[in-house]
């Protein structure tokens, strides 16, 4: 192999390691900006459960988000803007009721350990309300929506 094609080699690999520090700090940078994102990377931090090994909900919260898809579903097929109005602010209003949750099953966390299990079934339900706005509107993006609390 002659100096060129090693040099070009190695150009490759430093380019390659390059992009994949980028992505890493895309990625970092998303966690932070988003405040689920923050919350589960902070839960899987303290030694939490993994939302992929604990999918626990609220008890009667299943039934109640399956009830709320539906009435917004029907809502997004009528094309009924009032109603999805007032869905959209429902879902906005759980997410800013789950982020001040979150908050205090941390600073209870930080006293009692056995919080993080809680914290792992209120962040999963979580995730259904910002599913539920997503669904609501199709142009939401967490960017927009969830930094600073801007909807």
């Amino acid at each position: 192999m002659g100096a060129n094609a090693a040099s070009a080699d190695a150009n490759a690999d430093a380019d390659l390691d390059q992009a994949v520090q980028a992505a890493r700090i895309n990625a970092a940078r998303d966690t932070l900006l988003f405040t689920l994102a923050r919350a589960e990377a902070l839960l899987k931090r303290l030694g939490g459960p993994a939302k992929e090994a604990d999918k626990s909900l609220p008890p009667g919260f299943l039934v109640e988000i399956m009830s709320v898809r539906e009435q917004a579903e029907e809502a997004l097929a009528s094309n009924d803007v009032s109603s999805r109005a007032t869905w959209t602010q429902w879902a906005l209003e759980e997410r800013g009721q789950a982020e001040s949750r979150a908050n205090a099953l941390f600073t209870q966390a930080a006293s009692n350990p056995a919080a993080l299990r809680d914290l792992r079934t209120h962040l999963n339900k979580w995730r259904y309300i910002e599913r539920l706005i997503e669904q609501l509107d199709p142009a939401y993006h967490q960017g927009r929506s969830d930094v600073g609390g801007v909807a």
